[in-house]
């Protein structure tokens, strides 16, 4: 039994967790935290969780909660880990950070989130959690930086045929679409009911902050630089990630031939499942699960890629207690299945 704290609790991405973790056979929560000088139980934020889990949600004090687990989760705004990520290394805990601070390069981090990365000696060490692609380093890592939700969308979308060299790596288009609670639960007018209701919209235009991320993890997985066009839009919906990928083919390829491609590039994973030729999958088949949905269609040279996540999940919380399995020699689908 394992000890695990989630700062960040009061968010979707911190609700989330504590539901996965409460039927997680093998771990305790000992720790809930947020920024914030009021103290209350987590079932007065989310009463779901009345008589499921009676800890107090306390203002976030690193020194004091290293003291108290073995694992924490962060699930805080951009720019705040840095400060507080390096408390729990120096006190030889394990760390998954949700948010984007150890994702990137330090001057690539400057440039998309306006700050300078204020912990580069851990940024350094930090390795990337998207199990499908990197399950040994993170077995032993001690710090873990969870890919985003899109990301994680569109690279389990494009490795498998950018690996096989059966796409051109220079032709890579990806629309995705989220649902609303990928913004977080701040208070945002751009966010309200009455502005998302009814409406559909692109934002970010190739410029979300989530491309330099994408081209990173491409660009190693194709042994040469990526940098694909990307365009997210706002769906009026709760959760949930459908991204649809434009590539093309390199090579004469059949729909069933690049199917074949996809089941043995994920052979063994136990989060991604591969449609059957001519279905293809739709946010509901994966809303509240883990799993990463992929129907794949050839059509003339191009390659049409239909990838599915529950942003708050795979895209998320889910992919962290992922990490955190792996991390801690767990089954990997412990507590997510």
């Amino acid at each position: 039994m394992i000890k695990v704290g989630i700062l960040g609790a009061t968010g979707y991405a911190g609700q989330e967790a504590i539901r996965i973790l409460l039927r997680h056979k093998d771990v305790k929560i000992t720790e809930l935290a947020r920024f914030s000088d009021t103290d209350e139980p987590i079932s007065a934020v989310f009463p779901e969780f009345k008589g499921r889990i009676d800890l107090v949600c306390k203002k976030i004090d690193p020194e004091a909660i290293a003291k108290n687990v073995d694992f924490v989760f962060l699930g805080l705004p951009h720019k705040a880990a840095m400060d507080i990520v390096p408390v729990f290394m120096k006190a030889g805990k394990s760390a998954i950070d949700i948010s984007a601070d150890y994702r990137l390069a330090p001057d690539v981090y400057k440039m998309w989130y306006g700050a300078e990365h204020k912990d580069k000696a851990n940024l350094s060490k930090a390795v990337y959690g998207l199990p499908e692609l990197y399950y040994s380093d993170i077995k032993k890592a001690k710090l873990i930086a969870n890919p985003g939700c899109y990301p994680t969308s569109v690279i389990l979308g494009i490795a498998p045929a950018l690996k096989a060299k059966a796409i051109d790596p220079k032709n890579i288009i990806a629309d995705s679409k989220s649902g609303t609670s990928g913004a977080g639960r701040k208070p945002d007018s751009a966010l309200s009911f009455c502005e998302v209701n009814e409406n559909l919209k692109a934002y970010k235009v190739n410029e979300h902050q989530h491309s330099p991320e994408i081209n990173k993890i491409l660009s190693a997985v194709s042994g040469g630089a990526i940098n694909i066009v990307f365009t997210p839009h706002l769906i009026p919906m709760n959760r949930g990630i459908l991204s649809t990928i434009y590539l093309r083919l390199n090579k004469k390829l059949d729909t069933k031939a690049v199917l074949d491609i996809y089941k043995d590039f994920y052979k063994g994973k136990p989060f991604v499942r591969i449609s059957d030729e001519g279905k293809f999958p739709q946010i509901k088949d994966v809303v509240c699960t883990n799993y990463c949905d992929i129907g794949l269609k050839v059509t003339g040279e191009t390659l049409i890629v239909i990838s599915c996540i529950d942003n708050l999940t795979k895209g998320a919380a889910g992919q962290a207690i992922q990490n955190m399995n792996i991390m801690a020699g767990f089954d990997e689908t412990e507590g997510l299945l």
